[in-house]
């Protein structure tokens, strides 16, 4: 248990715990923990902790920001634009720029992307996204695009 907690940081007292279980090695959870515990090795969260900027620039080669964003036009038109920007090289894709945005338009954007990428030899396997349930929406003002789930695009991206 001690081995698998020193060179396993990141792993949690239940992981320590079900990794003998597999083997066929019954030990209660409780002491796993008291030996952990009496060894002076912290749960994993304390033992490990990275924060999100030190996870950002580890894993700044496989990801993508995408953001919707609205613009005016010199004619006074809104447009609504969606951009990604490649975190390892910093450089930003203004993918489309539409005045009615829609679902279908969202798909094939990314779909672009995609090809853009798997041509260009990226290894870029996230997409860093709003969290909120309406992805679409503009960070100003409402957007008409209903809440079109861009995880399809994270799937291909690890495809």
């Amino acid at each position: 248990m001690l081995r698998l907690a020193r060179e396993s940081p990141s792993w949690g007292y239940r992981r320590i715990h079900g990794e003998p279980a597999a083997l066929g090695i019954t030990v209660a959870a409780s002491t796993v923990w008291e030996t952990l515990k009496v060894h002076g090795i912290e749960p994993a969260p304390e033992r490990q902790h990275t924060s999100w900027s030190g996870f950002l620039r580890s894993q700044a080669d496989a990801l993508l920001a995408r953001d919707f964003f609205e613009v005016r036009a010199l004619t006074g038109a809104r447009l609504y634009v969606m951009a990604v920007i490649e975190h390892a090289t910093r450089r930003v894709r203004i993918l489309g720029a539409t005045v009615h945005p829609t679902g279908q338009w969202v798909t094939q954007l990314g779909r672009n992307l995609i090809m853009d990428l798997q041509e260009a030899g990226s290894t870029t396997r996230f997409l860093i996204r709003d969290a909120m349930r309406s992805s679409l929406r503009p960070s100003t003002s409402y957007s008409p695009m209903p809440g079109f789930e861009s995880s399809r695009l994270v799937s291909e991206f690890s495809g």
